[in-house]
């Protein structure tokens, strides 16, 4: 699909596309899903899949890598204690 989506758009920004083919190219980008664009993807969590408050670097939301933080399961890790 995202193969697809990027030859549609390659030809609309070709100069020297007939006008047909830019109108059949820009009728076939509208019919695509919205969600099939990759900018929608959203991160989410591995365990819960909660979509906010998720860290890139583990792939965790804060809430799972404090439980992961407090039994010790990320190395490395430490809690701050002030």
């Amino acid at each position: 699909m995202l193969i697809r989506e990027i030859l549609l758009k390659i030809l609309l920004r070709v100069q020297l596309s007939v006008l047909k083919k830019k109108m059949a190219a820009t009728d076939q980008l509208a019919r695509l899903p919205r969600d099939s664009a990759p900018v929608r993807q959203q991160n989410r969590c591995r365990i819960t899949g909660r979509p906010h408050g998720v860290y890139r670097k583990f792939g965790l939301c804060r809430n799972k890598i404090r439980e992961a933080a407090m039994r010790g399961d990320i190395p490395g890790l430490v809690m701050a204690s002030w």
